[in-house]
């Protein structure tokens, strides 16, 4: 007997308009920092290897804690700003991604449910139909439809195996 209601959790109409309120505050208050990069762009600038992070934090705390070892050649007030950019952008990346995990894993158990109450209403439904109950021959016709490709697909690959060969599965 299959698990039912995994997800029995539901958000009011008051938690998701504010959840969408925020979601738009918070496009809001990054479109100035939005930048659209090219596949080419992207390719280009690439994204720098946890070595390079090492590396480029290295020369932040050097600048920090020796200043007197800095080269006269960076604009250091820019590569300060940059690197707390970078530093809040990630922080602020990962409370999103953990975010959208959960988001994922609830929806993952709706469709789950959804599923499941859509197969057991199809039992349901090809059971009255076979008593000839009103509306579900109609019913049972139009939800058919979902299940016969598994069958199309099986008669597919019977019909492209050679005669003498059989399908392995």
């Amino acid at each position: 007997m299959p698990l039912l209601n995994l997800n029995d959790t539901h958000l009011s109409e008051e938690q998701k308009q504010a959840i969408h309120s925020l979601i738009n505050q918070l496009e809001e208050a990054l479109a100035p920092k939005n930048v659209n990069l090219t596949a080419e762009e992207r390719r280009k600038y690439g994204s720098i290897s946890e070595q390079n992070k090492l590396f480029v934090n290295k020369v932040y705390d050097y600048a920090k804690s020796q200043p007197n070892l800095k080269s006269p050649d960076v604009q250091w007030d820019e590569f300060f700003a940059d690197v707390e950019s970078r530093n809040f952008i990630e922080a602020v990346l990962s409370k999103l991604e953990k975010i959208s995990t959960r988001l994922r894993n609830a929806k993952t158990l709706h469709d789950y449910d959804n599923f499941q109450a859509s197969l057991d209403d199809y039992s349901y439904t090809t059971y009255k139909a076979g008593t000839s109950a009103i509306g579900y021959e109609t019913k049972l016709k139009d939800l058919k439809q979902f299940f016969q490709r598994e069958r199309k697909r099986e008669e597919d690959k019977k019909e492209e195996t050679p005669k003498g060969e059989e399908t392995v599965e």
